[in-house]
This record gives C-alpha cells, structure tokens and sequence, in this order.
C-alpha cells in the first residue's frame, strides 16, 4: 500500500501516521531522513544536497524526488510506504505524479486531516511538557488533555513549552505554505484529488476530520482504511 499523507503543523498527523505505519506494517519515509541518510553515507544526490543546505538553499526537485525514488525501491518498501512531508506545493505534486508514473510505481492513498487553521496553531502554541515524562499529553486548548492549572494531567509534575512552539512568527510561515491553495501543499492535495476524480477514484482520498480528539480521528482513519 503507497500512501501520501498531509496534514498541517498542529493536526497531529505523526501520531496518526505511526497509527497507518503498524497497520500495514510499511516504512515511514520522510525527507529529512532521505536527505541526512544520503548525506552521511555520500551519495552522488547526497553531496549535491549538502552543497545547497550548506549554502541555507532548499534542495531542489531535481535532486528530492530521485532520492525519494531510490528510498521507495528499497527492499522495505516491497509491500508498500508512507510518505510524509512531500510534495509541499504544487509543482512538486505534478514532479512526483510524473516520476512515480515514470517508474509504473503506483499511489494507492492519499490521507488529508483536515483541521482549521486557527485550531491548529493553537494546537501548536497549546502544547505543554512534562518534566518528568514528554509523553504525558497535555494542551491548553484541546479539553481531553487540558493540564490541572500549570501541572500534569497525568502525573501533577511541572510543565514547560517548547521555544518553537511559542515562535508565532515560524508557526504562521508554515501555515502559509501549507494552507495556500493555489500554489502550497493544500494546492498539492486537491491536485490528487483531481487526479482521483478524472482517474476512478485512484488514488483514493481519505478525508479526516481533525478536530476531535486523537482516539476519535484514529478510529475513522482505520475505519475508512478498512
């Protein structure tokens, strides 16, 4: 099963991917990795990329989407990927679509949250950490984890927040790239979902409702993936 999964900052999309990740049992493939990994072991793809990081420069498509390829013809990913994280507008949406052709690799799912934009950063700027476990959830703006006052729900210990969580200014420069809708990543989602409509219904596109709670989003993420 090949699936693209969007999402933006705040929706919870990592903990709902870990969810698709164990049920098909497929790898996790995010950029980052793809550009740290080629990197480090020096690739051809990972040289050229570390030139244009190190000048602070985005790597370009021509060099992104070939390391995306060669991640997913890995032996992992025999039984299918879930890609996070690309393509982040449009233009790379029509370069992946043309490549994965290219290479007969077919895409099976494309997996929207769907969550307001105002929620999300709240979501964001909402988190607060444990001190004595990151893994306690807690947030000041969703109600099934809010904190007791300024402690743990879980576990009563001290919370603090994240510098980049509170960074309005870099949360607000991600929202604008992703909620654009005629050249950002939402423009990429709906580029699939034309795909979609003038294709059958291949990819299928799956719709979730972000603003529940994470139990209830998971439960029609797999009910819809069933």
């Amino acid at each position: 099963m090949n699936i693209l999964f969007f999402g933006p900052n705040g929706s919870g999309k990592g903990t709902q991917g870990a969810i698709v990740k164990e049920k098909f049992n497929i790898p996790h493939i995010e950029t980052g990795v793809i550009f740290r990994d080629n990197i480090s072991k020096g690739t051809t793809l990972g040289k050229e990329a570390k030139g244009y990081i190190d000048r602070g420069e985005l790597v370009p498509d021509s060099i992104t989407i070939p390391m995306i390829l060669d991640r997913i013809k890995q032996k992992d990913c025999k039984e299918g990927w879930l890609l996070d994280g690309f393509p982040r507008n449009l233009t790379q949406a029509e370069a992946l679509d043309k490549a994965l052709k290219q290479e007969n690799i077919n895409l099976d799912i494309v997996i929207e949250i769907v969550l307001d934009r105002q929620i999300a950063k709240n979501r964001i700027m909402g988190r607060r950490l444990c001190v004595n476990d990151n893994n306690h959830p807690n947030n000041i703006y969703i109600d099934a984890i809010k904190p007791n006052g300024d402690k743990c729900r879980v576990c009563g210990g001290e919370l603090k927040t994240r510098s980049d969580d509170q960074d309005e200014g870099a949360i607000d420069k991600r929202h604008n790239i992703y909620y654009d809708d005629k050249t950002g990543t939402v423009a990429a989602i709906n580029f699939f979902k034309n795909l979609s409509a003038g294709s059958g219904g291949v990819p299928k596109i799956i719709e979730l409702d972000g603003k529940p709670g994470v139990k209830e989003v998971a439960a029609d993420l797999l009910g819809k993936l069933a």
